[in-house]
């Protein structure tokens, strides 16, 4: 089975970096060493019961067997903790289009935030989901999001051309999903629908975020 390698893999590596032995391990279970040595070297295999168990004492609590079985993602920084790349659930908060960038100056307790969704992706900022609303981010080819759509917005990573953004456009009280593009030394804030038109980015734009992800919900 392949999430038994990463398992075995997820638990040496905790237990290299814990500096904890097989003997000690086997102790903290209740079990022979032996019987944790089996396990590790694949000759037997242990209940999701058994893994869980081994996870928690290791303090990675507990990963479902979804978890242990996906990939790690390796566009992420080779040193990324292994627990945060076995582990794909990070909760974010479901934001409100009005309410975004306004909190961030000051007083984070000032989101209604009344949701939160899950994702595997790890934010170096204070991300945030948003519903996407209307359809200029709709395409008639290629990338295409749609009303309805979820996406994740990460306010620490860079917004360089190419990038699709939340901003505020000078003037605007709601925040405004775009792709950034670079054209001839000017930049743009680019709707993927062709039929709404683009706006000149300038020093009065202000960029909350790179959207990082979009999701749906059927």
């Amino acid at each position: 089975m392949p999430h038994m390698d990463k398992w075995i893999e997820l638990v040496k590596a905790k237990m290299k970096e814990l500096h904890i032995t097989q003997v000690v391990l086997a102790e903290r279970l209740g079990m022979s060493q032996g019987g944790v040595g089996h396990w590790l070297t694949k000759r037997r295999e242990p209940s999701v019961k058994d893994m869980n168990r081994v996870l928690k004492e290791l303090g990675l609590e507990f990963l479902e067997v979804a978890t242990i079985i996906r990939e790690p993602d390796t566009s992420t920084e080779e040193g990324m903790a292994l627990a945060r790349k076995y582990n794909p659930y990070f909760r974010y908060p479901v934001s409100e289009w009005h309410e975004v960038g306004h909190v961030r100056e000051g007083d984070p307790g000032a989101y209604s935030h009344s949701r939160y969704e899950l994702t595997d992706y790890h934010a170096q900022g204070d991300a945030f989901w948003l519903v996407v609303m209307g359809d200029a981010m709709t395409a008639p080819s290629g990338l295409s999001i749609p009303e309805g759509m979820s996406i994740l917005v990460d306010p620490a990573i860079e917004a360089v051309p190419g990038k699709l953004v939340v901003a505020y456009l000078p003037g605007s009280s709601d925040a405004t999903f775009r792709k950034l593009i670079e054209e001839s030394g000017q930049r743009y804030l680019v709707p993927l629908n062709p039929t709404y038109p683009k706006n000149l980015y300038t020093e009065q734009c202000r960029v909350i975020g790179v959207v990082v992800q979009a999701t749906i919900r059927f």
